[in-house]
This record gives structure tokens, sequence and C-alpha cells, in this order.
């Protein structure tokens, strides 16, 4: 019988035929999945999540990559990512070059914690170039499924990079009433700075903010909110980064690994309560999944957030943490695929 690890990893990893490929701008397109019927539970997604797929390689055999869904669970009955391509890029140049309808690739559930708490709130997104993709999932989920108001600020290079041009022309119309959407052409007016962005963000200060695209665009951003002061608990930024390990892979059992001290966590996930030794030279995404738990998880490397969790009482060594805002550790958020155990007991909550 196959061990309680692998059971649990084995049906995350899901075989996925592509639908349609739209072409979205000169330098991205859209990949449409169909999810067969087996499967769509374990596909339900929140907006703002994102898929990692896993793209072939002549060199490693394949490398894995999150795509960011621009489909809205509220609106679309097809999943969707977008994928620009970027100089260099392998996984979005191999994607764009490569992937044609009838194609399958193999894909894990959705994942991320980059999504709004209440649809009915009224948010203030920023996106830059590809940036937009989750941000529009966002949107989209919340002028059908909710009563926000919601201001979009869409930086691009020119006119010609905007992605979804069209779509948000339509829904600007449409909700005329409660949906602003401001271009920024960097082409025009240069790349935006705080001093530019001040006084716009001073209209906001009760919007939640979602930030999405290069990391010089978030860091202008979030100082300009922060400038304005709007608290930290409004401000939430999408931070990927590339992936070197291998997602899709098992992880690897160490007997050993189990041995010697071990604190007691006390682990909420999804409406359970799970109780469970955590050995102090183990991570707690490989725990869970040796206990069977579908923790959530896309990279074990600490590079995507997906396994984002608070840590209610006691203590850890935390690891690679660097993608979490400082103001969002202080708070007690860690990456379970990175932390140990440094109490006898901890309590955790995803």
């Amino acid at each position: 019988m196959p061990d309680a690890e692998s059971a649990a990893v084995a049906p995350r990893v899901v075989a996925l035929t592509v639908t349609s490929v739209i072409d979205e701008s000169p330098d991205s397109k859209s990949l449409v999945f169909a999810v067969p019927d087996e499967h769509r539970s374990r596909f339900e997604y929140r907006p703002g999540q994102f898929l990692t797929l896993r793209v072939p390689s002549d060199r490693t055999g394949s490398v894995a990559r999150c795509y960011s869904l621009a489909s809205s669970p509220h609106t679309d009955d097809a999943l969707k990512v977008t994928v620009k391509r970027t100089e260099g890029g392998y996984g979005s140049n191999w994607l764009c070059d490569n992937i044609a309808a009838g194609a399958t690739i193999d894909v894990l559930p959705p994942s991320g914690v980059f999504t709004p708490a209440d649809l009915d709130a009224d948010l203030l997104l920023w996106a830059a170039g590809s940036g937009i993709t989750p941000v529009m999932s966002i949107l989209k989920s919340v002028l059908a499924a909710g009563t926000g108001r919601v201001v979009l600020c869409y930086a691009n290079h020119d006119e010609r990079s905007v992605i979804f041009a069209a779509e948000l022309r339509q829904l600007a119309a449409r909700y005329a009433g409660r949906l602003t959407v401001l271009h920024w052409l960097e082409s025009i007016q240069g790349l935006p700075t705080r001093a530019q962005l001040s006084g716009f963000a001073r209209m906001f200060t009760g919007f939640q903010s979602f930030i999405c695209g290069p990391e010089p665009f978030m860091a202008v951003v979030k100082d300009t909110l922060v400038e304005a002061g709007i608290p930290r608990t409004h401000i939430h930024l999408e931070v990927f980064q590339s992936l070197t390990g291998d997602p899709f892979a098992d992880a690897p059992i160490d007997d050993e690994a189990t041995d010697g001290e071990a604190a007691q966590a006390v682990v909420s996930l999804d409406g359970d309560v799970h109780t469970l030794r955590w050995p102090t030279n183990r991570n707690l995404v490989d725990v869970m999944l040796a206990a069977g738990i579908e923790v959530p998880f896309s990279c074990r490397e600490g590079s995507c957030g997906s396994c984002a969790a608070t840590l209610v009482d006691g203590d850890i060594d935390r690891g690679n943490a660097a993608i979490l805002e400082a103001d969002d550790i202080a708070d007690g958020l860690f990456l379970a695929c990175q932390a140990r155990p440094l109490s006898e007991s901890v309590k955790i909550e995803f």
C-alpha cells in the first residue's frame, strides 16, 4: 500500500487539457483549461489565486512556473491563466511558443493568499504589465458577486502592451457606477513615482489595496500608500520568485528525521484541527503531508507564499521568509515549508 505522504501528494498533480489559446497582446497569451469532472472540486479557487504548471525542459526534464488565474470563479466556467513573455524567461516563452488547443499540461490545484476577504469591500487595485492577471480575477469577482467599488490603476509601457484592454472597456461601461479604470502609459507619462501617485492614493484611504507587478512598481506603490497613512492591513502584495525545485515531486520521507526532539503542533486548516508530532528537524509542510493532510503549498522553497500560516502560540524558526513583509512576520505569519519548531508546543492557523 502507498504510504500516507504518497497518497496525499499523488492526486495533487492533474493533467489538464488546453481548450483554447487567446492572444491578449503582442507578447501575452491566455491558456484556457478544461477540468475533468472527477477533479472539479480540487480546482475550486478564490479570486487572485494561481496555478503551478509543469513546463517541459530538454535540460532538466521540466520546470515549475506559477501563473495567476485571470478567470473569476463567479463569472467564468473554465480556468484561464495569462502568460506574458519575459526576456530570458524559459517557462513563459516555451508556453507562448508551443502550447496550442488540445495540448495537455500537468497542473497543481489553485493556491495563493492574494485574495480579498470580503467582496463587498471597496478595492483600490494596482497592476503593471502581466500583474493585471490576478487583479482581473479580483475585479470581476467583486463586480459580479459583491457590492464594493473598484478603482484600477493599470501601468504599461504603451497602449499596445495593455492586456485585457477590450474586456476592461466593456466592464467599465457595464459597471460605470462602481468601476473606474485609469491607465498609466510609460511611453507618455514615464515610470510612476511616489510624488505622482501620492495625491491619487490619498483619495482612497478607506479602500483595500491589492498590488501586483514588477518589484520596482510594487515598491513605489507600497511606499506611496504607507506615506498616505493607509494601514498596513489594507495593503496586499502578490510576490513571486522563480522556482528552482520541483513541487510536482513527492517529498522524500526521511525516517531518521522523525526521531529526536519534537513539538506538539495543533494546526487549524479548513475548519479541521489536527494534533501532530512536529520533529525539530523537519518543516511543517512535510510533516503534514506525511500525516495525510492536504496542506496548501506549491514550491517547498519559500518562493510562492502558498503555505503561509499564522503562529498563534509558541515559537518557531521561520527559516527563509524573504518574500514576507516585516509587518506580516510581526503579525505571526510564516511559511510552513521553511519553519521548524523551537518550543515544546505550537498552535497554528492556515
